[in-house]
């Protein structure tokens, strides 16, 4: 068909005219885009008025001359501070000093990566899982290890089988309004999560991304095993993907070798971007944003369940997400290429799979299109998934 193409580490996707070139607003479709439900980049109404008075704010104040100069890699002092407020909402207490400022939650994960693994190290994944984390263990020659999944979370009696025969080095989870599934882990699970980690001596590398979406989570696997968590989040979908600002919040020991990888990898962090990022947590609009965020995402899932009820769906109520499975004879790249001549980009599930098992299933991505396009977007994707023959 020539509208989708399959990329090792990368998934299924719909293809750009000359190639993939990422979520970019001018991919080229066969016919008008109708909606973008491949990647999240949910806005508020008037963010781009904030951003015009707080740049307005930074060149009027003492610090400007400061944000030409290079800051320390991990950040400033008062800056990590700021951040590790912030996280008390978040139900972590954390020093500054164990905060490293980053360019985004996958220079977090990256850095993490890099000072804590060598080659040739196992890494237990779900089976299903942010697809960003496939790219780096490639970069970085790690084994993944796919844990079988659940509907309430990760096979933790399979994690724990895992961790006997084979030397696993870390666990990458995202315990919190899972990506893709929506998922979010009780105490018990946590719990039992953080044991495994012990008595096998593994670190634990808690992705919060989307954590900010459940209002009253349990614990963070962060706060419940300090000592070997790594905790990294930022504020693309809080706050605006092009804002690249995250932070990963470590356990002391390791804080020295994760700041020369962020060294090496980029020295540090843009002075401007730190200074707005810090500035908005500090003044409240982050968290104004977080309320925002959260009910516009109850607002978008009642659009797609009203829109697609009676499909197989599998969501968080509060989230951007929506996991849909198809029937036996859709086969999803097909289903992809279908939507693409629909207008409708989508991602399957081969970007998320860790494994071998490719599930039939699509991601939808409800962030990215106007509130009052969602529901006919979605209502012309199920017309077109459900007018494929058997």
């Amino acid at each position: 068909m020539g509208l989708v193409a399959g990329e090792p580490g990368r998934g299924t996707f719909v293809r750009h005219q000359a190639g993939y070139d990422g979520p970019e607003p001018s991919r080229a479709l066969p016919v008008p885009r109708v909606a973008d439900l491949s990647f999240n980049q949910p806005l508020a109404h008037g963010q781009a008025d904030r951003l015009r008075l707080a740049l307005r704010a930074l060149s009027s104040s003492g610090e400007i001359e400061s944000l030409l100069r290079q800051h320390p890699p991990g950040g400033r002092p008062h800056d990590r501070a700021v951040v590790a407020t912030y996280l008390l909402d978040r139900a972590i207490d954390a020093a500054p000093a164990d905060v490293v400022l980053t360019g985004g939650t996958q220079q977090a994960l990256d850095c993490v990566l890099r000072a804590l693994t060598r080659p040739g190290d196992v890494l237990a994944v779900d089976a299903l899982s942010y697809p960003g984390i496939r790219l780096l263990a490639s970069q970085h020659g790690l084994e993944l290890a796919p844990v079988p999944v659940t509907p309430t979370g990760p096979d933790l009696g399979a994690l724990e089988r895992l961790c006997r025969v084979r030397r696993v080095r870390a666990i990458y989870a995202i315990p919190t309004v899972h990506n893709p599934l929506g998922w979010v882990l009780d105490r018990e699970q946590r719990l039992r999560l953080a044991a495994t980690a012990r008595a096998h001596d593994c670190v634990i590398i808690e992705d919060g991304t989307y954590a900010f979406l459940e209002a009253a989570p349990p614990p963070p696997l962060r706060t419940l095993a300090p000592e070997r968590t790594c905790y990294v989040a930022g504020l693309s979908k809080n706050v605006a993907t092009g804002l690249r600002f995250g932070f990963a919040v470590v356990p002391a020991r390791h804080v020295a070798a994760v700041t020369r990888s962020l060294r090496a990898a980029s020295w540090g962090v843009p002075g401007l971007v730190v200074a707005l990022a810090t500035g908005w947590i500090a003044d409240g609009t982050v968290a104004r944003l977080e309320r925002d965020r959260r009910e516009d995402a109850a607002a978008r899932q009642d659009i797609a369940r009203a829109a697609l009820a009676g499909m197989d769906l599998t969501a968080h109520p509060v989230s951007y997400s929506v996991w849909l499975g198809l029937e036996p004879h859709q086969r999803p790249d097909h289903v992809a290429a279908l939507l693409a001549r629909e207008g409708i980009l989508v991602s399957t599930a081969d970007a998320f799979a860790t494994g071998p098992s490719r599930p039939r299933a699509l991601r939808l991505a409800l962030g990215t299109p106007p509130l009052d396009g969602l529901g006919p977007a979605l209502r012309r994707l199920r017309c077109a998934i459900e007018a494929i023959p058997p």
